[in-house]
């Protein structure tokens, strides 16, 4: 009876010293332990509204596509390079010391969504800034955003490999070549001055268009009819490939150039491409 009596009070205290005794979290898959309440909240999405600013010594004109909030990343994106924007403005404002420029300082601003499907959307930014001198500063972006994985496509991070950035340089500077060279005979103007015009604007494309990453960071997917990507289409802003007055140029790139440079967790965007599709022109917009 004595044991009896002894075992029972043991199992007493033990049931006692487990109710008072805080259960232990579970493990995560990385073998941490999970907090005790749950995940912090998402942060509140970037809300885009247009911005129409006027005061005598400046305009400011933005306006973003509607919709595009739903995807709270990319809109962040668009925000910044706004604000950005705007802030260089006023900075050269604060610049005068209160004094009025001679012509009202200007920012044109103009987002517009040019691809969106579930794989990929893409906006671009175009306008300028007027703060002094003969014309304005042209503002040239893209925005390529990845839905799916909830983050931007960078070209440093697509673009992979110690040749992928001298073969997509070298595609890119050929067909500039080949557009600078039919720009120039539509000019009929005479040998020497032709020849001293393609020295000129060979060495903007070249310079421009150097195998780094940055020279190459504004580009636009290119849709093949199943939604994947047929290529990209690569833009170079007034003064980087060339003068102001060539405006902004661009170069599409087909897969089959792409492809063998492509980081592995890109290549699924892209559509299979056996050949590489016929050279195309670059495209022009003249500038303003």
């Amino acid at each position: 009876m004595r044991h009896l009596l002894t075992c029972c009070l043991s199992l007493a205290l033990l049931a006692a010293c487990q109710r008072e005794t805080p259960q232990a979290q579970p493990a995560s898959p990385t073998g941490q332990a999970q907090p005790e309440t749950g995940a912090p909240a998402p942060a509140a999405p970037t809300e885009l509204k247009d911005v129409i600013e006027r005061d005598p010594r400046y305009v400011i004109g933005i306006s973003y596509p509607k919709g595009i909030d739903k995807y709270p990343g990319l809109a962040a994106e668009l925000r910044q390079y706004a604000d950005a924007a705007r802030n260089e403005l006023k900075q050269a404002l604060d610049g005068l010391g209160g004094e009025k420029p001679s012509a009202p300082y200007d920012l044109t601003l103009a987002f517009n969504t040019l691809q969106e499907t579930p794989q990929v959307v893409a906006v671009g930014a175009d306008g300028s800034s007027y703060t002094g001198g003969a014309h304005g500063n042209p503002l040239v972006a893209r925005f390529v955003w990845l839905p799916q994985q909830n983050k931007a496509l960078r070209i440093g991070e697509l673009v992979t490999g110690k040749n992928g950035f001298r073969d997509l340089s070298g595609y890119v500077r050929e067909q500039l070549h080949a557009a600078l060279s039919q720009r120039i005979d539509a000019d009929e103007v005479a040998p020497a001055e032709r020849a001293e015009m393609m020295k000129s604007a060979l060495k903007m494309i070249d310079e421009g268009s150097t195998p780094e990453a940055d020279n190459f960071a504004q580009f636009e997917p290119v849709l093949a009819p199943d939604g994947k990507l047929s290529g990209l289409r690569f833009v170079f802003p007034p003064y980087q490939v060339g003068p102001y007055s060539d405006g902004v140029q661009t170069v599409e790139v087909p897969a089959s150039v792409l492809l063998p440079h492509v980081a592995p967790e890109y290549r699924g965007l892209f559509a299979a491409a056996p050949a590489a599709a016929p050279a195309q022109l670059p495209a022009q917009v003249p500038g303003s």
